[in-house]
């Protein structure tokens, strides 16, 4: 399926935040309590703070990796990107992975492979999840097959106007 002709679910900044306190509320329902929200980034980084707050979990850990080149193209597998974290900081802890999208999986068994052998648990959450993903995560807000077009990544990077002076 091309860019132009993809199905896509367009997700707004407040859809987000109730996606986000629903997913929460899951996880709370369930009586998963986390010591440790680990981000995958960048879009989990949006849904991670999201959960931390709602969960009151005040340590929240980042990993970068980088999969995804376009629209439904991606690298042969995903890679942790510098700094990767330590995994002894994990150590005998309850972690729950954050991230936007399962789609293929990848990225997700990266970082929960990443972790198994030092963590006490660990669960994923996700804003979407496609029945193809490899990683089928704990908690999951909608599954869908479409393309999402997340709020954080429609508009393309900002860039200086050069010779305006912008107003704080």
């Amino acid at each position: 399926m091309s860019d132009e002709s993809a199905v896509r679910e367009n997700l707004s900044y407040e859809r987000f935040g109730t996606a986000v306190r629903q997913l929460a509320q899951r996880i709370a329902d369930d009586g998963y309590e986390p010591d440790i929200v680990l981000s995958i980034a960048r879009g989990g980084v949006f849904v991670a703070g999201g959960l931390a707050y709602a969960l009151d979990c005040k340590n929240i850990h980042l990993v970068n990796v980088e999969f995804y080149t376009g629209v439904g193209t991606t690298m042969e597998m995903p890679v942790m990107l510098a700094p990767v974290p330590n995994a002894i900081d994990f150590s005998d802890k309850k972690v729950l992975i954050a991230d936007d999208v399962a789609d293929t999986g990848k990225t997700l068994k990266l970082v929960r492979d990443f972790c198994l052998d030092t963590v006490a648990e660990v669960r994923s959450a996700v804003i979407y999840e496609k029945s193809h993903s490899l990683v089928k995560c704990e908690y999951v807000w909608k599954r869908t097959e479409d393309w999402i077009n997340f709020p954080w990544s429609v508009e393309p990077p900002v860039v200086r106007r050069s010779g305006q002076v912008l107003d704080a």
